[in-house]
């Protein structure tokens, strides 16, 4: 493990660009999802085998979410949502494997994934809205709340980078502090909690994110149009 969270670990060059581990770890995180999704998906059928059925269950509790927060069909959503959530949860439990750094206890993953969901926002929201109306809802209830929500807008995203940060980061300290103390069996129970910690880090990145975008989208969507007063 590193002296701090700020220290990364060069893993090789090409050329003159330096690539860490974080980013090599990443990197196997993203080839190993996609080679899970090809595998799960290429063979669908009616009458499903238990891969399909977990896969089946996954996403249709991904649509329960959206449809709890936004209104409308949850496939504008899906994509998004589903990766950050899969993407965070298999970051956070990489540290489970022995040599293993999560990479979403370095900042600069994390500050990636909050940027995604920055850009994110924003492209939905014009998308729902047009630009005008996108704009235009930094002045609601008044103009002079121009500068509050503009600032809100990036302190959000702040929060949303350090929130996952620390907890990730904590866990792989105290875990390491005992390996080193202990051995190696006593962990086990905290590695264990790590695992739940993980999950409910990856749910609570990925429905803050739905949250951020239901935000910008919603004076956009027919359904909250029809609801008003």
């Amino acid at each position: 493990m590193n002296d701090t969270p700020l220290s990364l670990t060069t893993a090789f060059h090409i050329g003159p660009l330096p690539v860490t581990l974080p980013v090599v770890i990443t990197w196997g995180i993203i080839v190993f999802l996609a080679a899970l999704s090809f595998g799960l998906t290429r063979r669908l059928s009616m009458r499903p085998s238990w891969p399909q059925a977990v896969l089946e269950m996954i996403v249709t509790a991904i649509d329960g979410q959206i449809r709890a927060t936004i209104p409308g069909d949850p496939a504008r959503f899906r994509d998004l949502v589903g990766t950050l959530l899969l993407f965070v949860l298999i970051a956070n439990w990489s540290s489970l494997v022995p040599g293993v750094e999560p990479p979403t206890a370095h900042l600069e993953t994390d500050a990636a994934l909050a940027l995604v969901v920055f850009v994110a926002t924003i492209f939905y929201g014009i998308r729902a809205q047009g630009l005008g109306g996108y704009l235009a809802s930094f002045a609601r209830p008044t103009w002079v709340m121009i500068p509050l929500n503009l600032i809100e807008q990036v302190t959000r995203t702040f929060s949303l980078m350090v929130r996952l940060f620390g907890n990730v980061m904590s866990g792989v300290f105290v875990i390491g502090i005992l390996l080193s103390l202990a051995g190696l069996l006593a962990p086990i129970p905290l590695m264990a909690l790590d695992l739940l910690t993980g999950a409910v880090q990856a749910y609570i990145f990925a429905t803050l994110a739905l949250v951020f975008i239901a935000a910008a989208v919603e004076d956009g969507t027919p359904d909250s149009k029809e609801t008003r007063p």
